[in-house]
Protein backbone atom coordinates (compact mmCIF):
# COMPACT_ATOMS: atom_id res chain seq x y z
CA UNK A 1 0.00 0.00 0.00
CA UNK A 2 1.31 3.44 -0.91
CA UNK A 3 2.35 5.75 1.92
CA UNK A 4 0.05 8.60 2.86
CA UNK A 5 0.61 11.87 1.00
CA UNK A 6 0.41 15.06 3.07
CA UNK A 7 -1.16 18.19 1.66
CA UNK A 8 0.96 21.01 2.98
CA UNK A 9 1.18 24.71 2.07
CA UNK A 10 4.98 24.64 1.92
CA UNK A 11 5.21 21.91 -0.76
CA UNK A 12 4.16 22.33 -4.37
CA UNK A 13 1.76 19.90 -5.99
CA UNK A 14 3.09 19.14 -9.48
CA UNK A 15 1.78 17.01 -12.32
CA UNK A 16 4.14 14.14 -11.61
CA UNK A 17 2.96 13.93 -8.02
CA UNK A 18 -0.70 14.13 -9.03
CA UNK A 19 -0.21 11.39 -11.62
CA UNK A 20 1.38 9.14 -8.99
CA UNK A 21 -1.41 9.86 -6.49
CA UNK A 22 -4.07 8.94 -9.03
CA UNK A 23 -2.26 5.75 -10.09
CA UNK A 24 -1.39 4.47 -6.62
CA UNK A 25 -4.60 5.60 -4.91
CA UNK A 26 -2.47 6.76 -1.97
CA UNK A 27 -4.42 8.25 0.91
CA UNK A 28 -4.15 12.05 1.12
CA UNK A 29 -4.08 13.68 4.56
CA UNK A 30 -3.70 17.20 5.91
CA UNK A 31 -0.28 18.02 7.30
CA UNK A 32 0.10 19.63 10.72
CA UNK A 33 1.11 22.84 8.95
CA UNK A 34 -2.07 22.83 6.86
CA UNK A 35 -4.21 22.28 9.95
CA UNK A 36 -2.51 25.16 11.75
CA UNK A 37 -2.98 27.48 8.78
CA UNK A 38 -6.64 26.51 8.43
CA UNK A 39 -7.32 27.00 12.13
CA UNK A 40 -5.56 30.37 12.16
CA UNK A 41 -7.48 31.62 9.14
CA UNK A 42 -10.84 30.43 10.46
CA UNK A 43 -10.17 31.94 13.89
CA UNK A 44 -9.08 35.28 12.45
CA UNK A 45 -12.16 35.56 10.23
CA UNK A 46 -14.58 35.07 13.10
CA UNK A 47 -12.65 37.40 15.41
CA UNK A 48 -12.71 40.04 12.70
CA UNK A 49 -16.48 39.70 12.27
CA UNK A 50 -17.00 40.05 16.01
CA UNK A 51 -14.71 43.06 16.16
CA UNK A 52 -16.20 44.87 13.14
CA UNK A 53 -19.81 43.65 12.97
CA UNK A 54 -21.00 46.54 10.80
CA UNK A 55 -18.24 46.46 8.17
CA UNK A 56 -19.50 44.98 4.89
CA UNK A 57 -17.45 42.01 3.76
CA UNK A 58 -18.51 40.56 0.41
CA UNK A 59 -20.27 37.21 0.58
CA UNK A 60 -20.01 37.01 4.37
CA UNK A 61 -22.49 39.63 5.49
CA UNK A 62 -23.65 40.67 2.02
CA UNK A 63 -25.38 38.97 -0.88
CA UNK A 64 -23.49 37.63 -3.90
CA UNK A 65 -22.74 38.97 -7.38
CA UNK A 66 -25.08 41.79 -8.28
CA UNK A 67 -26.70 41.38 -4.85
CA UNK A 68 -23.51 42.42 -3.05
CA UNK A 69 -25.24 45.58 -1.80
CA UNK A 70 -27.73 43.58 0.25
CA UNK A 71 -26.77 43.37 3.93
CA UNK A 72 -27.29 40.01 5.66
CA UNK A 73 -28.05 39.97 9.43
CA UNK A 74 -25.77 37.83 11.60
CA UNK A 75 -28.57 35.38 12.38
CA UNK A 76 -28.96 34.53 8.68
CA UNK A 77 -25.34 34.17 7.65
CA UNK A 78 -25.17 30.43 8.07
CA UNK A 79 -28.28 30.03 5.93
CA UNK A 80 -26.71 32.40 3.41
CA UNK A 81 -23.85 29.97 2.83
CA UNK A 82 -26.17 26.97 2.51
CA UNK A 83 -28.45 28.87 0.14
CA UNK A 84 -25.44 29.68 -1.98
CA UNK A 85 -24.59 26.04 -2.59
CA UNK A 86 -28.18 25.08 -3.30
CA UNK A 87 -28.94 27.96 -5.66
CA UNK A 88 -25.73 27.54 -7.65
CA UNK A 89 -26.11 23.80 -8.30
CA UNK A 90 -27.41 24.39 -11.82
CA UNK A 91 -25.17 22.11 -13.82
CA UNK A 92 -26.41 20.40 -16.94
CA UNK A 93 -25.20 18.10 -19.70
CA UNK A 94 -23.22 14.86 -19.27
CA UNK A 95 -21.72 13.84 -15.94
CA UNK A 96 -18.08 14.69 -15.34
CA UNK A 97 -16.02 11.46 -15.53
CA UNK A 98 -15.08 9.89 -12.21
CA UNK A 99 -11.33 10.47 -12.55
CA UNK A 100 -11.93 14.19 -13.04
CA UNK A 101 -14.24 14.45 -10.02
CA UNK A 102 -11.48 12.83 -7.95
CA UNK A 103 -9.09 15.49 -9.21
CA UNK A 104 -11.55 18.27 -8.36
CA UNK A 105 -11.77 17.05 -4.75
CA UNK A 106 -8.00 16.91 -4.41
CA UNK A 107 -7.38 20.28 -6.04
CA UNK A 108 -10.09 22.00 -4.02
CA UNK A 109 -8.60 20.72 -0.78
CA UNK A 110 -5.14 21.88 -1.89
CA UNK A 111 -6.39 25.40 -2.67
CA UNK A 112 -8.12 25.74 0.71
CA UNK A 113 -5.27 24.35 2.83
CA UNK A 114 -3.24 27.59 2.67
CA UNK A 115 -5.51 29.19 5.27
CA UNK A 116 -6.47 32.20 3.18
CA UNK A 117 -10.10 31.10 2.76
CA UNK A 118 -11.36 31.10 6.36
CA UNK A 119 -12.80 27.58 6.25
CA UNK A 120 -12.85 25.02 9.04
CA UNK A 121 -10.42 22.11 9.18
CA UNK A 122 -13.38 19.72 9.19
CA UNK A 123 -14.60 21.07 5.85
CA UNK A 124 -11.32 20.40 4.07
CA UNK A 125 -11.00 17.06 5.85
CA UNK A 126 -14.39 16.01 4.52
CA UNK A 127 -13.30 16.79 0.95
CA UNK A 128 -10.36 14.45 1.52
CA UNK A 129 -12.63 11.84 3.11
CA UNK A 130 -14.64 11.79 -0.12
CA UNK A 131 -11.43 11.59 -2.16
CA UNK A 132 -9.91 8.79 -0.08
CA UNK A 133 -13.09 6.73 0.04
CA UNK A 134 -13.80 7.13 -3.67
CA UNK A 135 -17.15 8.73 -2.86
CA UNK A 136 -17.51 10.95 -5.90
CA UNK A 137 -20.14 13.68 -6.09
CA UNK A 138 -22.29 13.79 -9.23
CA UNK A 139 -21.05 16.83 -11.18
CA UNK A 140 -22.20 18.00 -14.61
CA UNK A 141 -20.03 19.26 -17.45
CA UNK A 142 -21.96 22.35 -18.43
CA UNK A 143 -22.91 25.45 -16.49
CA UNK A 144 -19.65 27.23 -15.67
CA UNK A 145 -18.49 30.46 -17.30
CA UNK A 146 -15.00 30.07 -15.85
CA UNK A 147 -15.05 33.49 -14.24
CA UNK A 148 -16.35 33.69 -10.65
CA UNK A 149 -14.78 30.33 -10.40
CA UNK A 150 -16.47 27.20 -11.66
CA UNK A 151 -19.59 27.99 -9.66
CA UNK A 152 -22.08 25.38 -10.88
CA UNK A 153 -19.69 22.39 -11.00
CA UNK A 154 -18.21 23.25 -7.61
CA UNK A 155 -21.69 23.58 -6.11
CA UNK A 156 -22.45 20.02 -7.23
CA UNK A 157 -19.05 18.90 -5.93
CA UNK A 158 -19.63 20.35 -2.46
CA UNK A 159 -23.37 19.87 -1.89
CA UNK A 160 -22.80 16.31 -0.60
CA UNK A 161 -20.75 17.73 2.29
CA UNK A 162 -24.09 19.10 3.49
CA UNK A 163 -25.91 15.79 2.83
CA UNK A 164 -27.42 17.24 -0.34
CA UNK A 165 -27.07 16.22 -3.96
CA UNK A 166 -25.87 12.83 -5.13
CA UNK A 167 -22.70 10.73 -5.20
CA UNK A 168 -21.37 7.76 -7.11
CA UNK A 169 -19.93 5.14 -4.78
CA UNK A 170 -18.75 1.62 -5.65
CA UNK A 171 -20.93 1.45 -8.73
CA UNK A 172 -24.05 2.84 -7.09
CA UNK A 173 -25.65 6.26 -7.39
CA UNK A 174 -26.76 7.36 -3.93
CA UNK A 175 -28.41 10.33 -2.30
CA UNK A 176 -25.66 12.15 -0.43
CA UNK A 177 -27.51 11.81 2.88
CA UNK A 178 -27.55 8.02 2.49
CA UNK A 179 -23.88 7.97 1.47
CA UNK A 180 -22.83 9.93 4.57
CA UNK A 181 -24.69 7.50 6.78
CA UNK A 182 -22.52 4.62 5.52
CA UNK A 183 -19.62 6.07 7.54
CA UNK A 184 -21.65 7.84 10.24
CA UNK A 185 -20.48 11.18 8.89
CA UNK A 186 -22.44 14.19 10.07
CA UNK A 187 -23.28 16.87 7.49
CA UNK A 188 -20.92 19.84 7.58
CA UNK A 189 -22.42 22.96 9.16
CA UNK A 190 -21.04 25.84 7.14
CA UNK A 191 -19.56 28.83 8.92
CA UNK A 192 -19.09 32.35 7.62
CA UNK A 193 -17.72 32.47 4.06
CA UNK A 194 -17.43 28.69 3.72
CA UNK A 195 -20.05 28.26 1.00
CA UNK A 196 -18.39 31.02 -0.98
CA UNK A 197 -14.93 29.51 -0.47
CA UNK A 198 -16.18 26.14 -1.72
CA UNK A 199 -17.78 27.61 -4.86
CA UNK A 200 -15.21 30.21 -5.87
CA UNK A 201 -12.24 28.60 -7.56
CA UNK A 202 -11.00 27.12 -10.81
CA UNK A 203 -10.93 23.45 -9.85
CA UNK A 204 -13.23 22.24 -12.66
CA UNK A 205 -11.10 23.84 -15.39
CA UNK A 206 -7.96 22.89 -13.52
CA UNK A 207 -8.91 19.22 -13.21
CA UNK A 208 -9.46 19.05 -16.96
CA UNK A 209 -6.16 20.80 -17.59
CA UNK A 210 -4.25 18.39 -15.33
CA UNK A 211 -5.98 15.33 -16.75
CA UNK A 212 -5.67 16.51 -20.35
CA UNK A 213 -1.98 17.35 -19.92
CA UNK A 214 -1.15 13.96 -18.43
CA UNK A 215 -2.74 12.26 -21.43
CA UNK A 216 -1.28 14.79 -23.89
CA UNK A 217 2.25 14.16 -22.63
CA UNK A 218 1.82 10.49 -23.45
CA UNK A 219 0.46 11.43 -26.87
CA UNK A 220 3.49 13.60 -27.60
CA UNK A 221 5.78 10.70 -26.76
CA UNK A 222 3.64 8.25 -28.73
CA UNK A 223 3.58 10.50 -31.80
CA UNK A 224 7.38 10.37 -32.07
CA UNK A 225 7.54 6.58 -31.84
CA UNK A 226 4.60 5.89 -34.13
CA UNK A 227 5.88 8.50 -36.57
CA UNK A 228 9.26 6.77 -36.64
CA UNK A 229 7.52 3.47 -37.39
CA UNK A 230 5.58 5.11 -40.23
CA UNK A 231 8.84 6.43 -41.64
CA UNK A 232 10.23 2.90 -41.65
CA UNK A 233 7.10 1.49 -43.26
CA UNK A 234 7.18 4.21 -45.93
CA UNK A 235 10.90 3.61 -46.60
CA UNK A 236 11.64 7.14 -45.48
CA UNK A 237 14.89 8.98 -44.87
CA UNK A 238 16.58 9.74 -41.56
CA UNK A 239 18.71 12.65 -42.85
CA UNK A 240 16.09 15.31 -41.90
CA UNK A 241 16.73 14.47 -38.23
CA UNK A 242 20.47 15.22 -38.35
CA UNK A 243 21.50 17.18 -35.28
CA UNK A 244 23.35 19.75 -37.38
CA UNK A 245 20.10 20.86 -38.99
CA UNK A 246 18.29 21.34 -35.72
CA UNK A 247 21.07 23.22 -33.98
CA UNK A 248 20.42 25.97 -36.56
CA UNK A 249 16.84 26.38 -35.26
CA UNK A 250 17.15 25.34 -31.64
CA UNK A 251 13.59 25.28 -30.35
CA UNK A 252 13.67 22.95 -27.33
CA UNK A 253 10.86 20.70 -28.52
CA UNK A 254 12.31 20.42 -32.02
CA UNK A 255 15.73 19.45 -30.68
CA UNK A 256 14.17 16.84 -28.40
CA UNK A 257 12.03 15.22 -31.09
CA UNK A 258 14.90 15.09 -33.57
CA UNK A 259 17.07 13.42 -30.93
CA UNK A 260 14.33 10.90 -30.14
CA UNK A 261 13.85 10.05 -33.81
CA UNK A 262 17.57 9.51 -34.28
CA UNK A 263 17.56 7.17 -31.30
CA UNK A 264 14.47 5.31 -32.48
CA UNK A 265 15.99 4.70 -35.92
CA UNK A 266 19.46 3.75 -34.68
CA UNK A 267 20.39 0.19 -35.67
CA UNK A 268 17.65 -0.15 -38.27
CA UNK A 269 18.53 -2.42 -41.18
CA UNK A 270 15.91 -0.62 -43.28
CA UNK A 271 17.81 2.65 -42.95
CA UNK A 272 20.92 1.00 -44.35
CA UNK A 273 19.18 -0.07 -47.55
CA UNK A 274 19.48 2.07 -50.70
CA UNK A 275 16.81 4.76 -50.99
CA UNK A 276 15.15 5.83 -54.22
CA UNK A 277 13.46 8.97 -52.88
CA UNK A 278 15.32 12.26 -52.50
CA UNK A 279 12.83 13.77 -50.03
CA UNK A 280 9.92 12.62 -47.92
CA UNK A 281 6.54 14.35 -47.55
CA UNK A 282 6.35 16.98 -44.82
CA UNK A 283 4.34 14.72 -42.50
CA UNK A 284 7.45 12.53 -42.21
CA UNK A 285 10.26 14.98 -42.88
CA UNK A 286 9.00 17.73 -40.55
CA UNK A 287 8.14 15.66 -37.48
CA UNK A 288 10.70 17.48 -35.30
CA UNK A 289 9.29 20.86 -36.27
CA UNK A 290 5.61 19.92 -35.83
CA UNK A 291 5.81 17.53 -32.88
CA UNK A 292 8.36 19.83 -31.27
CA UNK A 293 6.10 22.87 -31.49
CA UNK A 294 3.34 20.93 -29.75
CA UNK A 295 5.79 19.86 -27.05
CA UNK A 296 6.84 23.48 -26.47
CA UNK A 297 3.18 24.49 -26.17
CA UNK A 298 2.59 21.69 -23.65
CA UNK A 299 5.56 22.95 -21.62
CA UNK A 300 3.94 26.39 -21.38
CA UNK A 301 0.57 24.90 -20.40
CA UNK A 302 2.29 22.75 -17.78
CA UNK A 303 3.81 25.83 -16.12
CA UNK A 304 0.44 27.58 -16.04
CA UNK A 305 -1.33 24.51 -14.71
CA UNK A 306 1.18 23.81 -11.95
CA UNK A 307 0.98 27.42 -10.77
CA UNK A 308 -2.80 27.04 -10.59
CA UNK A 309 -2.50 23.75 -8.68
CA UNK A 310 -0.80 25.68 -5.88
CA UNK A 311 -2.90 28.84 -5.96
CA UNK A 312 -5.66 30.33 -3.80
CA UNK A 313 -8.53 31.06 -6.18
CA UNK A 314 -11.53 31.89 -4.03
CA UNK A 315 -12.77 35.35 -2.97
CA UNK A 316 -12.57 37.32 -0.75
CA UNK A 317 -9.15 36.34 0.53
CA UNK A 318 -8.07 36.71 4.14
CA UNK A 319 -4.61 37.68 5.39
CA UNK A 320 -4.56 37.07 9.16
CA UNK A 321 -0.95 38.26 9.52
CA UNK A 322 -1.91 41.62 7.94
CA UNK A 323 -5.36 41.92 9.55
CA UNK A 324 -6.82 42.23 6.05
CA UNK A 325 -9.67 40.81 4.02
CA UNK A 326 -9.32 41.64 0.33
CA UNK A 327 -11.87 41.20 -2.43
CA UNK A 328 -10.28 40.50 -5.80
CA UNK A 329 -10.51 38.28 -8.86
CA UNK A 330 -8.23 35.27 -8.43
CA UNK A 331 -11.16 33.05 -9.42
CA UNK A 332 -11.05 34.34 -13.01
CA UNK A 333 -10.11 31.47 -15.30
CA UNK A 334 -8.37 33.37 -18.09
CA UNK A 335 -4.91 31.78 -17.59
CA UNK A 336 -6.42 28.31 -17.76
CA UNK A 337 -8.83 29.18 -20.58
CA UNK A 338 -5.97 30.31 -22.82
CA UNK A 339 -3.93 27.26 -21.84
CA UNK A 340 -6.78 24.84 -22.50
CA UNK A 341 -7.42 26.33 -25.92
CA UNK A 342 -3.72 25.96 -26.66
CA UNK A 343 -3.81 22.38 -25.34
CA UNK A 344 -6.54 21.51 -27.81
CA UNK A 345 -4.61 23.07 -30.70
CA UNK A 346 -1.26 21.51 -29.77
CA UNK A 347 -2.74 18.03 -29.44
CA UNK A 348 -4.90 18.42 -32.56
CA UNK A 349 -1.76 19.10 -34.60
CA UNK A 350 -0.29 15.80 -33.46
CA UNK A 351 -3.44 14.17 -34.82
CA UNK A 352 -3.48 16.17 -38.04
CA UNK A 353 0.06 15.23 -39.07
CA UNK A 354 -0.60 11.64 -37.97
CA UNK A 355 -3.57 11.39 -40.33
CA UNK A 356 -1.39 12.64 -43.18
CA UNK A 357 1.18 9.93 -42.49
CA UNK A 358 -1.63 7.37 -42.54
CA UNK A 359 -2.78 8.72 -45.92
CA UNK A 360 0.77 8.38 -47.31
CA UNK A 361 1.06 4.79 -46.10
CA UNK A 362 -2.10 3.64 -47.92
CA UNK A 363 -1.37 5.58 -51.11
CA UNK A 364 0.40 2.72 -52.94
CA UNK A 365 3.75 4.52 -53.12
CA UNK A 366 7.30 3.21 -52.59
CA UNK A 367 6.50 -0.41 -53.22
CA UNK A 368 3.60 -0.61 -50.78
CA UNK A 369 0.30 -2.06 -52.07
CA UNK A 370 -2.73 0.26 -52.15
CA UNK A 371 -4.49 0.26 -48.76
CA UNK A 372 -1.78 -2.03 -47.39
CA UNK A 373 -3.41 -5.32 -48.36
CA UNK A 374 -1.81 -8.05 -50.48
CA UNK A 375 -4.86 -8.53 -52.72
CA UNK A 376 -6.37 -5.06 -53.29
CA UNK A 377 -9.66 -5.05 -55.15
CA UNK A 378 -11.02 -8.19 -53.61
CA UNK A 379 -9.98 -6.67 -50.30
CA UNK A 380 -10.38 -3.02 -49.30
CA UNK A 381 -7.70 -3.45 -46.65
CA UNK A 382 -7.06 -0.35 -44.57
CA UNK A 383 -9.03 2.02 -46.79
CA UNK A 384 -11.70 2.91 -44.27
CA UNK A 385 -9.65 3.60 -41.11
CA UNK A 386 -8.22 6.60 -42.97
CA UNK A 387 -11.80 7.81 -43.53
CA UNK A 388 -12.35 7.62 -39.79
CA UNK A 389 -9.09 9.48 -39.20
CA UNK A 390 -10.09 12.23 -41.63
CA UNK A 391 -13.42 12.64 -39.85
CA UNK A 392 -11.70 12.95 -36.48
CA UNK A 393 -9.23 15.53 -37.80
CA UNK A 394 -12.11 17.56 -39.20
CA UNK A 395 -13.96 17.42 -35.88
CA UNK A 396 -10.80 18.51 -34.07
CA UNK A 397 -10.63 21.59 -36.28
CA UNK A 398 -14.12 22.50 -35.15
CA UNK A 399 -13.28 21.83 -31.50
CA UNK A 400 -10.17 24.01 -31.73
CA UNK A 401 -12.16 27.20 -32.21
CA UNK A 402 -11.00 29.11 -29.11
CA UNK A 403 -13.46 29.43 -26.24
CA UNK A 404 -11.32 32.02 -24.46
CA UNK A 405 -12.06 34.73 -27.03
CA UNK A 406 -15.73 34.60 -26.09
CA UNK A 407 -17.41 36.38 -23.20
CA UNK A 408 -21.01 36.96 -22.14
CA UNK A 409 -22.20 39.31 -19.41
CA UNK A 410 -23.64 37.63 -16.31
CA UNK A 411 -25.01 38.58 -12.88
CA UNK A 412 -26.71 41.74 -14.18
CA UNK A 413 -23.44 43.21 -15.40
CA UNK A 414 -21.40 42.65 -12.24
CA UNK A 415 -19.54 39.81 -13.92
CA UNK A 416 -19.05 41.48 -17.28
CA UNK A 417 -16.05 39.57 -18.61
CA UNK A 418 -15.79 35.80 -18.29
CA UNK A 419 -13.18 33.34 -19.52
CA UNK A 420 -15.38 30.51 -20.85
CA UNK A 421 -12.56 28.27 -19.66
CA UNK A 422 -14.98 25.49 -18.72
CA UNK A 423 -16.00 25.13 -22.36
CA UNK A 424 -12.33 25.21 -23.34
CA UNK A 425 -11.77 22.40 -20.83
CA UNK A 426 -14.40 19.97 -22.03
CA UNK A 427 -13.62 20.37 -25.72
CA UNK A 428 -9.87 20.04 -25.10
CA UNK A 429 -10.48 16.64 -23.55
CA UNK A 430 -12.52 15.59 -26.59
CA UNK A 431 -9.58 16.51 -28.81
CA UNK A 432 -7.24 14.42 -26.65
CA UNK A 433 -9.52 11.40 -26.94
CA UNK A 434 -9.77 11.88 -30.71
CA UNK A 435 -5.99 12.03 -31.09
CA UNK A 436 -5.54 8.84 -29.09
CA UNK A 437 -7.66 7.19 -31.77
CA UNK A 438 -5.85 8.97 -34.60
CA UNK A 439 -2.47 7.74 -33.41
CA UNK A 440 -3.96 4.28 -32.96
CA UNK A 441 -5.07 4.30 -36.60
CA UNK A 442 -1.62 5.39 -37.72
CA UNK A 443 -0.04 2.63 -35.64
CA UNK A 444 -2.35 0.07 -37.26
CA UNK A 445 -1.19 1.23 -40.69
CA UNK A 446 2.48 1.62 -39.82
CA UNK A 447 2.72 -1.87 -38.33
CA UNK A 448 0.95 -3.24 -41.42
CA UNK A 449 3.33 -1.40 -43.77
CA UNK A 450 6.38 -2.71 -41.97
CA UNK A 451 5.40 -6.29 -42.86
CA UNK A 452 5.80 -5.44 -46.55
CA UNK A 453 9.44 -4.50 -45.85
CA UNK A 454 10.35 -7.97 -44.62
CA UNK A 455 12.77 -9.63 -44.30
CA UNK A 456 14.33 -6.27 -43.46
CA UNK A 457 14.29 -5.36 -39.77
CA UNK A 458 13.72 -2.04 -38.10
CA UNK A 459 15.41 -0.91 -34.89
CA UNK A 460 15.07 -2.80 -31.60
CA UNK A 461 12.61 -0.36 -29.97
CA UNK A 462 10.38 -0.22 -33.05
CA UNK A 463 10.38 -3.99 -33.47
CA UNK A 464 9.47 -4.29 -29.77
CA UNK A 465 6.59 -1.89 -30.33
CA UNK A 466 5.25 -3.92 -33.24
CA UNK A 467 5.56 -7.17 -31.26
CA UNK A 468 3.59 -5.67 -28.36
CA UNK A 469 0.97 -4.25 -30.72
CA UNK A 470 0.56 -7.60 -32.47
CA UNK A 471 -0.52 -9.11 -29.16
CA UNK A 472 -3.57 -6.81 -29.35
CA UNK A 473 -4.13 -6.35 -33.09
CA UNK A 474 -3.13 -9.04 -35.65
CA UNK A 475 -1.91 -8.41 -39.19
CA UNK A 476 -4.72 -7.72 -41.67
CA UNK A 477 -4.23 -10.42 -44.31
CA UNK A 478 -7.80 -10.28 -45.64
CA UNK A 479 -10.78 -8.04 -44.98
CA UNK A 480 -12.32 -8.35 -41.54
CA UNK A 481 -14.45 -6.21 -39.25
CA UNK A 482 -12.06 -3.50 -38.14
CA UNK A 483 -13.82 -1.43 -35.49
CA UNK A 484 -12.62 -3.69 -32.64
CA UNK A 485 -9.08 -3.23 -33.94
CA UNK A 486 -9.48 0.55 -33.93
CA UNK A 487 -10.68 0.47 -30.31
CA UNK A 488 -7.81 -1.84 -29.34
CA UNK A 489 -5.31 0.42 -31.09
CA UNK A 490 -6.57 3.53 -29.27
CA UNK A 491 -6.38 1.67 -25.95
CA UNK A 492 -2.83 0.57 -26.81
CA UNK A 493 -1.85 4.22 -27.40
CA UNK A 494 -3.31 5.16 -24.02
CA UNK A 495 -1.52 2.42 -22.06
CA UNK A 496 1.81 1.59 -23.77
CA UNK A 497 5.00 2.93 -22.21
CA UNK A 498 6.25 5.37 -24.84
CA UNK A 499 9.23 7.04 -23.24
Amino acid sequence: MAADYELTPSASLDLTTIDELLRTRARVVLSAEARQRLEAGHRYLHQRLERDPNTAVYGINTGFGALCGQAIPAAQRQQLQTNLLMSHACGTGPEVPAELVRLMLLLKAQSLCYGHSGVQVVTVQRLLDFYNRGMLPVVYEQGSLGASGDLAPLAHLCLPLLAMGEVNYEGYRLAAADALSLFSWEPIVLGAKEGLALLNGTQFMLAYSVHGLLRARRLAAAADVIGALSLEGFDGLREPFDERLHRLRPHPGQLLVAERLRGLLAGSELQQQPKTAVQDPYSLRCMPQVHGASRDALAYITRTTEIECNAVTDNPTIFPEDDAILSGGNFHGQPLALGLDMLAIAVAELGSISQQRTAQLISGQRGLPPFLVAEPGLNSGLMMPQYAAAGLVSQNKQLCTPASVDSLVSSNGQEDHVSMGANAATKALRVVVNVEQLLGIELLNAAQALEFRRPGRSSAPLEALVAAFREKVPFVAHDRILYPDLAAAADFVRTYTWE
